[in-house]
């Protein structure tokens, strides 16, 4: 670097800023952000640092100056005023003039001569005139040439050098050949719904409720009224593409199913296409988009389920066959987790020869969906494929469609789950399922709400999932299931149920499996929505305190309260004024 000689500003330390800048952290917009860093130069002088922030992909930079703390400690507060991804980065440079003042004001105290002062001010007022505008130019080369003279009065030049004024002109061009820039750091900045948002799962193709007829997007349309009523904001849906029919699953996943099967959705495509295709048994893309409008009309959104995972009979197998593993027999290796075998789901080869099409292909499955009005996806088992991708993935489309929001459904460990999300993910799924006790869910909370992760792993709460059934719901008690419901919503800003088997109390088990008897996945269902003790009533009454009140409204704003009884659990909600305030009891 053939001008790091001239750099003599450091700059440490930026916050917030997740693993050194490469990863964003998130907002909302509206949100207040205190940047802060630290930064130094050698010897006594002064330093001018500013944050420079813009979206990505685009040139202009918005400036702000830092406001020095004590301990070498910079700070600005921005509010975020759009959604997208931005990087930022803060730049030092050295204030000669400045600098220069203030020694100056010293040996004005001290009784020294001045004259000599002067000029060295007036020459670094020349250089910065260089530097600056016509205007400005022209006023410093006027304040120079007064400064230099030392036939003038000596305390009309001491005036002009403790003038603010032309200090004010004169820092503004300092030597920015010489300054030092930080790495840029990304931040993205979501959309409201992303920071709270009330999650309702349902199957449309057991909308017609009688366990025999294949439902269409019609008849699901048919119940968002209900769900309006009972206070969700996002409508989710599982994969709605053809299902594939080779190797299909029958009723709770039996290896034989009968010729009216139907199969799981997530096996997705068959001969009717793919990933960017529509099971015709739920209708057309004009009926999907009829759909998307209905919930639309009552301030709702439709969540997608995409899941890269293709059925044995995916047009991909046969068009882009390098994209899966094949066996020494000719077959291709299927989906395993063992003891658990998937042989209706074929795994993607991200370390395929032709990946980079590979991830064009699967980018454009969101870009299609985006196409069509689709602002909200559910991505199933993201932690199985490449980490890189996602971040690729995610991060591009953020740059076109900043409104999109991603809820990355994994159920792996820890450190999995944050990389997903620094790598763009909007939510999570959580462990809450499995923290039962008030000991195991404080710890649970208090790690996801006060350490770095907040910055970037948005927690979405969800008691139960077509996949999950916990021991606790398997007794069917009706208090633990409005206990579960009032937990999740009131910890977590963002929350979710599979539906109507959450409200209608569905707690069969299968036999020796944290999962229901006969379930969705794989079959229609009969539902009785009138069912009696069902908890509709106190769902829509608990997402109607949330709708209502910003305590709810975020997850980061809990303080636990101590109980002396350790079956209560106990916490303070609250919003940033401190006008809305809730203290949440729950008898585990």
């Amino acid at each position: 670097d053939k001008i790091a000689g001239t750099r003599r500003v450091v700059i440490d330390q930026i916050t917030p800023s997740i693993d050194g800048g490469r990863n964003p952290f998130k907002r909302v917009v509206g949100d207040w952000v205190a940047f802060n860093a630290h930064a130094f130069a050698d010897s006594h002088d002064l330093i001018q640092v500013e944050l420079r922030i813009r979206k990505v992909d685009t040139k202009a930079w918005k400036v702000f100056p830092m406001a020095t703390l004590s301990n070498d400690e910079f700070e600005v507060t921005y509010r975020t005023d759009s959604i997208g991804l931005f990087e930022f980065e803060v730049a030092g440079v050295i204030d000669h003039y400045g600098s220069w003042q203030e020694g100056f004001q010293k040996k004005h105290e001290e009784g020294i001569p001045l004259d000599l002062e002067c000029r060295i001010g007036a020459e670094l007022l020349e250089q910065a005139a260089k530097r600056a505008n016509k205007k400005h130019a022209t006023k410093l080369l006027e304040w120079a040439a007064h400064l230099a003279d030392s036939t003038t009065d000596i305390e009309a030049r001491i005036n002009l050098a403790h003038s603010r004024h032309v200090a004010g002109i004169a820092r503004i061009y300092p030597q920015r050949d010489w300054e030092t820039t930080s790495t840029r750091s990304l931040m993205l900045i979501e959309r409201e719904l992303a920071a709270f948002s009330t999650w309702y799962e349902y199957f449309p193709r057991s909308c017609v409720y009688d366990g025999k007829t294949h439902g269409t997007f019609k008849d699901a349309a048919k119940q968002l009224p209900l769900i309006h009523k009972m206070g969700f904001n996002i409508v989710y849906l599982p994969p709605i593409h053809p299902v594939g029919r080779e190797f299909r699953k029958g009723k709770n996943n039996t290896l034989t199913p009968t010729s009216e099967d139907v199969g799981s959705p997530w096996a997705v495509g068959a001969k009717e296409g793919g990933h960017k295709s529509i099971l015709p048994e739920l209708g057309s893309l004009k009926d999907f988009q009829h759909f998307l409008d209905e919930a639309e009309m009552r301030g709702m959104e439709i969540a997608l389920d995409i899941a890269f995972q293709c059925a044995p009979d995916h047009p991909w197998v046969k068009k882009h066959p390098k994209w899966f593993r094949w066996r020494p027999d000719g077959s291709v290796q299927y989906a395993e987790n063992p003891p658990k075998k998937y042989q209706d789901i074929l795994p993607i080869n991200f370390e395929s020869d032709d990946w980079e099409n590979l991830w064009d292909e699967l980018k454009s499955v969101f870009e299609y969906w985006i196409e069509q009005g689709v602002k909200v996806f559910r991505v199933d088992n993201p932690h199985t494929k490449s980490m890189e991708f996602w971040r690729w993935c995610i991060l591009n489309i953020k740059i076109k469609h900043p409104e999109v929001i991603f809820l990355a459904e994994a159920f792996t460990r820890p450190k999995r789950k944050y990389y997903l999300a620094k790598s763009g993910f909007t939510q999570g799924y959580t462990y809450f399922t499995w923290r039962n006790t008030a000991a195991e869910l404080r710890q649970y909370v208090e790690e996801l709400t006060q350490s770095e992760s907040k910055e970037y792993f948005w927690p979405n709460f969800w008691p139960n999932t077509p996949d999950i059934l916990h021991a606790d719901l398997q007794t069917g008690k009706r208090a633990t299931f409005i206990g579960r419901y009032v937990l999740a919503a009131t910890l977590s800003s963002n929350v979710g149920l599979y539906g109507p088997a959450y409200e209608l109390l569905d707690h069969e088990p299968y036999p020796g499996k944290e999962e229901n008897n006969h379930s969705e996945k794989y079959q229609l269902k009969a539902w009785d929505l009138d069912k009696p003790g069902n908890i509709r009533a106190e769902i829509a009454r608990v997402n109607a305190i949330r709708n209502k009140h910003e305590a709810f409204q975020r997850t980061f704003n809990i303080h636990f309260i101590p109980c002396s009884n350790s079956h209560i659990i106990a916490y303070l909600k609250q919003n940033f004024e401190k006008t809305d305030r809730f203290i949440v009891v729950v008898n585990m």
